[in-house]
């Protein structure tokens, strides 16, 4: 069956592997979920797991949030997201928690990466700098050409320039579970995950392991 779950990004550790070595590992606060809704190819045209996590209060969320969650025989939740799930045995109400996970699953993590603002080409794509020799200046850390002048007489789209870095969606593959402890429900996975500490993130079965 494959496997999904939503969770919060606790922080980086590290921990001893059975030959002594060390492995270090992001501990994210997995779950519990409760499925809010299993869509089906015969009834939505695909087959999908809805989860809710976060239990949190009813003026909380939008009266059609709330009209959803009551369908479903449930209180109001902070988080509901959907994962594509195919030939699932879940049903409405199901709880998961991190237990649905085991040591040595390989895993998908996305998240939100931390955002860095407006940034100059430099940090945001990696470009050189000009020599700091004399007459350079100042313009050691500026872009250089945008391209053509007379022919084509613009700047095409997708040109790395400054801008926003980061605050988008990112997802890493193929990271591995190292621990799971169901009594806390969290899960530690080797390796960093993107987001900040308490920033959200969904864990699932990697796709191309």
């Amino acid at each position: 069956m494959q496997k999904a779950i939503i969770g919060r990004k606790v922080g980086m550790t590290q921990i001893y592997a059975e030959d002594g070595s060390v492995v270090p590992c992001t501990v994210i606060k997995a779950g519990p979920c409760v499925v809010s809704q299993v869509k089906t190819k015969e009834k939505d045209g695909y087959d999908s797991v809805q989860l809710a996590f976060e239990p949190t209060k009813e003026q909380r969320v939008t009266k059609p949030e709330m009209g959803h969650f009551k369908k479903a025989g449930l209180g109001a939740y902070r988080e509901v997201k959907e994962f594509r799930l195919e030939n699932s045995e879940l049903k409405t109400g199901d709880e998961i928690k991190a237990d649905v996970f085991s040591k040595g699953d390989a895993v998908d993590v996305t998240g939100v990466s931390k955002g860095k603002g407006y940034q100059g080409v430099i940090k945001r794509h990696g470009f050189s700098r000009t020599a700091t020799s004399h007459g350079g200046g100042p313009v050691h850390r500026h872009q250089g050409s945008m391209g053509a002048n007379s022919d084509p007489s613009r700047v095409f789209p997708g040109k790395k320039m400054a801008g926003h870095m980061g605050a988008e969606q990112v997802t890493v593959l193929n990271l591995e579970v190292v621990q799971v402890d169901p009594e806390i429900n969290t899960i530690a996975i080797k390796g960093a995950i993107p987001g900040p500490k308490g920033g959200l993130v969904t864990v699932r079965d990697a796709v191309k392991a």
